[in-house]
């Protein structure tokens, strides 16, 4: 039994989906999981608690092409990972425009494996 509580329940990320600082342009981690509001990062660099972020990643659309979803996110929290140098960090999603959400929609109900 699940006790996530959020009104948009995340789904575990299995592939390696790179996520990207779109000021910096710069890989900061990875996707742990998502949901339409908001995602666990597994980040490779320093990320600050209480911040505001631009990301961007890549997830496939219902043709398979590859969309770069681009997400206005606030830091929640980070705690230290196991490996030296990571991080996990638990993001909500502040602004996905409407055609990158029904992108990530459909990714999330029809390819990534429930909980």
């Amino acid at each position: 039994m699940s006790n996530d509580t959020r009104r948009a329940p995340r789904r575990p990320v299995t592939a390696q989906v790179p996520v990207f600082d779109q000021m910096t342009e710069a890989p900061i981690g990875r996707l742990g999981n998502v949901s339409e509001s908001g995602m666990l990062l597994l980040a490779s660099v320093p990320v600050v608690e209480d911040a505001l972020y631009q990301l961007r990643f890549p997830v496939p659309d219902r043709n398979g092409h590859e969309t770069q979803i681009d997400v206005g996110a606030h830091l929640l929290w980070s705690e230290q990972a196991h490996a030296p140098g990571q991080a996990w960090a638990g993001f909500r999603f502040l602004t996905l425009d409407r055609q990158h959400r029904e992108v990530l929609r459909h990714w999330i109900e029809h390819v990534l494996p429930p909980h």
